[in-house]
C-alpha cells in the first residue's frame, strides 16, 4: 500500500493478527485471573510466615495498625 487515500473496506485488515481478537481477550482473562491466585497464594505463605516469626495474626495485624506512617 503506498497511499491510505483508498477506500478501506476494500483494503481489508490494516493490523495484525486479525480474527484472533476473541482468543487474545481470553488469553489475557485467563492471565489475569492466573495472577490473581499467584498473588493470593504468595501473600498468604508470606501472612503465614509472619505468623510463624511474630505471633498470631491479631498481634500482627495490631503492629500494623499502631505502627505510624
Amino acid at each position: 500500500m503506498t497511499t491510505w487515500a483508498v477506500d478501506l473496506a476494500n483494503v481489508g485488515a490494516v493490523y495484525p493478527w486479525v480474527g484472533l481478537e476473541l482468543i487474545m481477550v481470553l488469553v489475557g482473562v485467563a492471565l489475569w485471573i492466573l495472577w490473581h491466585i499467584v498473588q493470593i497464594r504468595q501473600e498468604n505463605a508470606e501472612l503465614d510466615e509472619d505468623t510463624r516469626l511474630y505471633g498470631n495474626k491479631e498481634a500482627i495485624r495490631k503492629a500494623l495498625d499502631d505502627h505510624p506512617v
